[in-house]
């Protein structure tokens, strides 16, 4: 449920529209003319809503929801409330997101922080040889660099810094206070607020007298379509550039050190942590709080559950958990193994 101060309110559509939208199945064709007109959680929602079921946890709430109609696997669509639509699909959370974007445009596009028209705003300083395509905003306080290149379409929002020589692509968003330095993104890049990309890897030749610095003379290369969450940072390469494939998704507080390759369509969450020159294949997952240390390689496909701390090269396809990171079958069976010998320890008295 949307505020009317931050999303214009959506305009209504019929059961048969959202059906055309998202190849959902509607068994009773009397119901395809009924109207919604917003969207809203199993618990929350009301007449003129449509609403989402895909988690079997929130079966009650599916029992005793009050929308208008329901995206549901099939075969749940027996649990769907009398009075209440079904629509059967086979992914109904992907359906939902269809139906949001519908009803709300404007949350899929990223506004700068004063929503202006393209231009630059007074109080923003852009350097006499920065060049930028027409329909590039540029808000209050952000600042563009010398020969810096930016993309018709793209959003500078307030107090950003575009360093000399960075290229933006076309239809990215660069929220506020974040800096790029060193880095090339390509289109559609969005860009949460206070992302640090490009500056100096940790790179020291440590030694008895002191430690040496370690120039760091490579970029970074996002590609395109890669959104990357607030507060995040990635570290230019020391002696190659640090590259984010195209279509990758990287949540808030992640960091991604020098020399980094990370593949297409991964999926990083919040607080994990990449060591430098390691590899990720295309598809990879890393959930919470992953840690992976240097030099080592994630195959393509790979999973790692939360908190994992990994050490050793990730084989394709695996799905490892735990601190040394394993197959999720080892760790499983330890962790049986642990709890029946600390049972019997109980039993028998045993401190």
């Amino acid at each position: 449920m949307s505020d009317p101060s931050f999303f214009v309110p959506p305009k209504p559509a019929t059961i048969a529209e959202i059906c055309g939208w998202t190849g959902a199945v509607c068994a009773d064709e009397t119901a395809l003319a009924t109207v919604v007109q917003g969207v809203g959680p199993l618990d929350g929602a009301g007449r003129g809503d449509v609403s989402f079921f895909d988690n079997k946890k929130y079966l009650p709430q599916l029992v005793e929801t009050r929308a208008s109609a329901v995206l549901v696997a099939e075969r749940f669509a027996k649990d769907v409330p009398e009075g209440v639509v079904a629509l059967t699909t086979r992914d109904p959370y992907r359906a939902f997101a269809t139906v949001v974007g519908r009803f709300y445009p404007a949350a899929l596009k990223l506004e700068g922080a004063f929503g202006g028209e393209a231009g630059v705003a007074p109080g923003a300083h852009v350097h006499p040889t920065a060049r930028l395509e027409p329909g590039v905003t540029v808000e209050p306080g952000a600042v563009i660099g010398a020969r810096a290149e930016i993309g018709t379409g793209t959003v500078i929002s307030a107090n950003a810094v575009v360093g000399h020589d960075v290229r933006i692509g076309r239809n990215c968003h660069i929220g506020p206070q974040v800096s790029l330095i060193h880095c090339l993104l390509g289109n559609r890049v969005n860009v949460h607020a206070g992302v640090r990309i490009g500056q100096d890897g940790f790179g020291f030749a440590m030694g008895p007298s002191g430690h040496q610095k370690v120039p760091q003379i490579g970029r970074v290369v996002i590609q395109d379509d890669v959104e990357i969450g607030a507060n995040t940072t990635i570290d230019r390469g020391a002696n190659r550039d640090t590259v984010i494939g195209e279509g990758t998704k990287i949540d808030n507080l992640v960091m991604i050190a020098h020399n980094v390759e990370i593949g297409r369509h991964c999926v990083i969450v919040s607080q994990v942590g990449i060591s430098g020159s390691t590899k990720l294949g295309d598809f990879v997952v890393l959930a919470g709080q992953v840690g992976i240390a240097g030099h080592l390689t994630i195959g393509t496909g790979a999973q790692l559950g939360a908190r994992s701390g990994v050490h050793t090269d990730v084989p394709a396809g695996a799905r490892w958990v735990g601190a040394p990171a394993k197959p999720f079958r080892e760790a499983a069976r330890e962790v049986a193994w642990v709890a029946r010998n600390a049972a019997r320890g109980g039993a028998s008295g045993e401190e």
